[in-house]
């Protein structure tokens, strides 16, 4: 009768939507699990925040849409800032041990004329770059973490915020209902989580991009260096990334996003035709020898966090890391290095936090924003424009490009923006 009277007391006084959420939150009330910290993605930002917060003794949750890890794909670039980050939660090694060094770069136009090369490490010996697996990183991450700290087939549905603004309530497709104090967004490109708090949805950059790893069982035959070349409104590179496997890519430029493709035999003959007129074979053997699973076509987007318009990256308790907060575009190989720096930065200050009388978790998440907007913000916004003059087919800017830009283009240029330092470290240090 308490129940009723209560229910009822409130229907006079609030909106429709108002009356269902709060009928929800009674009837459901003796069924909410409780938790601590819960994760939303099972990515590489939420894997890794996860292990993060493992160093400090803090459990979290992992709550993953998919029924196992989202290993399809091919590979991800890291520079020495995402070594730097993976090295702090204690997997750097095993995961070098498994892919190539790269030592340089080489960079041609589509009549096959080199236009400029050099080594990464001619400036700087501590640059570091490699090619992984996102699969192998994926898996790797989550074993490190302990059973069941991962819950499959757990798709969010809808999340708000207590009544007394304490925790975050959500709720999974399934039924589920969770309150938790902490949450960390990491639900990808379309975050839902982002839209929640007022983002506006990620910006179609122009390009797409097809991606895949090909495989010489035997050993594959190149050096170990990025290979790129470029066109009018296309480009493409084939990079070494183990003994046996190559990862290659391939851009070109489209009005619109089109249809989603998933049949591997579309993708391959789309991306060969691409590149088949090119005096560069090395790329239709590649992806011929490509599996199918790791073939994939992706639309590019971003989201550029204008000062004073974007919202912070947090809501009361809630907070966002990675793509869920900063997509961007593949064109400085700094989308999965920022994921993991976001990582590092995000679960320190809140295990801070956490095990301190003198700052809150809110406090905590909004000293995160201020360093990290500083950090992905340019880079979102140079990345853009990066892709924008590669991706010319301007006549006129292209032969720039190639005559000028390129070929006085030295490895500090390509190098630089991994000489990150996480502020936590730069205070250790002083």
């Amino acid at each position: 009768m308490a129940l009723i009277s209560s229910i009822l007391q409130h229907v006079k006084s609030h909106s429709a939507s108002k009356i269902s959420t709060y009928i929800q939150r009674r009837l459901f009330s003796n069924d909410v699990r409780k938790e601590n910290i819960v994760i939303v993605g099972a990515g590489i930002a939420g894997l890794a925040s996860a292990l993060s917060l493992q160093r400090f003794g803090i459990r979290s949750l992992v709550l993953e849409q998919a029924e196992s890890l989202r290993t399809e794909g091919s590979s991800i670039t890291l520079s020495k800032n995402g070594w730097k980050a993976l090295d702090a939660i204690g997997v750097g090694d095993e995961l070098r041990s498994q892919f190539l060094d790269l030592q340089g770069v080489v960079i041609k136009s589509d009549d096959g004329k080199e236009l400029n090369s050099f080594g990464f490490k001619d400036e700087d010996k501590s640059q570091e770059l490699r090619v992984v697996e996102r699969r192998v990183l994926l898996e790797t991450l989550a074993s490190k973490l302990p059973p069941n700290a991962i819950s499959f087939s757990s798709k969010l549905s809808n999340i708000e915020t207590s009544e007394n603004g304490t925790n975050t309530l959500l709720q999974l497709q399934d039924g589920t209902h969770l309150s938790a104090e902490v949450v960390i967004a990491c639900d990808g490109v379309w975050s839902p989580t982002a839209k929640w708090m007022g983002f506006r949805q990620p910006k179609y950059a122009g390009h797409i991009a097809f991606r895949g790893l090909g495989y010489f069982p035997e050993g594959q035959p190149y050096e170990p260096k990025v290979n790129y070349t470029y066109g009018r409104g296309l480009r493409a590179a084939f990079v070494p990334a183990s003994k046996t496997k190559v990862y290659w890519f391939v851009l070109c430029n489209s009005s619109s996003p089109g249809p989603r493709i998933t049949d591997p035999s579309i993708l391959r003959q789309q991306a060969k035709e691409l590149v088949r007129d090119w005096p560069v074979a090395d790329m239709l053997n590649l992806i011929n020898l490509t599996p199918d699973d790791t073939l994939t076509r992706n639309p590019l987007y971003d989201r550029w966090l204008w000062p004073v318009i974007s919202p912070p990256p947090f809501s009361g308790r809630t907070v966002l890391a990675g793509d869920a907060w900063h997509p961007m575009t593949p064109n400085m190989g700094q989308g999965a290095c920022c994921a993991l720096e976001d990582s590092i930065v995000l679960t320190e200050k809140l295990a801070e936090a956490m095990k301190s009388k003198h700052t809150s978790v809110e406090d905590a998440f909004k000293a995160y924003g201020s360093e990290r907007w500083k950090r992905v913000f340019p880079l979102t916004v140079m990345a853009n424009r990066i892709g924008a003059l590669l991706q010319s087919e301007n006549t006129l800017i292209c032969s720039v490009r190639n005559n000028l830009l390129v070929p006085k283009l030295k490895p500090r240029a390509l190098t630089k923006h991994t000489n990150y330092e996480f502020e936590q470290a730069k205070r250790d240090r002083h």
